[in-house]
């Protein structure tokens, strides 16, 4: 691989959002166009809280590797983000009113008990990529934020047009999302774009982008497979009553 300029390389980076990222998969196509029973939405929201709840975790520790005071400042906004100031604050509240609304336990939901045994997998593999990677490689594995604001205006507007069950205040969460996606997205790229200087190290950086595009297919490919087609549920993961 040659050396990228810096627009080069975000121009590359973008191209692997273009065609990896989840907004494509299948299950989405399904979600946002109204073709999802109550169940499937309801397993789509508990195994999805999995992963929310492992982001300020995953950020807690890149945190605690950030030598440079001005990154610490940056990415604890993304701790408060997610954790709120204060109990019942934040986006992990707001993902817990949404599962509220669609008629799933609070207990169960948060002891993630009956999540797919892959969604597990997978969120305990981007938690350990960011305590494991190089910083430069788990700041860039956050870049998915760069393409996040298109799916949540699809997500919002069809489940608002084809769910009965589904109000705005059950999508609060996606209200405050795409500005704090574009102010997270913006200063990571820029980061990335200003320490990605050989070839090597850019190669690194576009592979670790990849790798979170695959974290959240892969979450995807588990929802298919237990409640589309074939409709294998594994023991212990949630059942839907439809």
């Amino acid at each position: 691989m040659k050396l990228l300029s810096p627009d080069e390389l975000e121009q590359a980076l973008r191209d692997i959002g273009a065609r990896r990222y989840h907004r494509l998969h299948p299950f989405h196509h399904l979600l946002h166009g109204g073709r999802c029973t109550k169940g499937q939405v309801q397993a789509w929201a508990l195994n999805r809280y999995c992963y929310q709840a492992a982001i300020p975790m995953k950020d807690a520790s890149l945190i605690a590797r950030c030598e440079e005071p001005a990154i610490r400042r940056e990415w604890r906004r993304r701790l408060v983000d997610h954790d709120g100031e204060r109990e019942g604050e934040g986006g992990i509240a707001r993902w817990l009113r949404l599962t509220d609304s669609l008629e799933l336990d609070r207990d169960d939901v948060v002891s993630q008990k009956g999540a797919l045994p892959a969604t597990r997998f997978a969120v305990g593999a981007y938690i350990r990529f960011v305590r494991e990677r190089t910083l430069l490689e788990a700041i860039a594995s956050s870049l998915t934020e760069l393409f996040s604001p298109a799916i949540i205006s699809e997500r919002v507007d069809g489940m608002l047009k084809n769910y009965a069950f589904v109000t705005p205040e059950t999508l609060a969460y996606f209200q405050q999302r795409p500005p704090q996606a574009q102010r997270d997205s913006e200063f990571a790229l820029a980061y990335v774009k200003r320490h990605a200087l050989s070839a090597d190290v850019q190669e690194q950086v576009l592979a670790a982008l990849e790798f979170k595009c695959d974290v959240l297919w892969s979450m995807l490919d588990a929802l298919y497979h237990a409640y589309v087609s074939p409709g294998h549920i594994p023991p212990g993961a949630f059942v839907p009553k439809d």
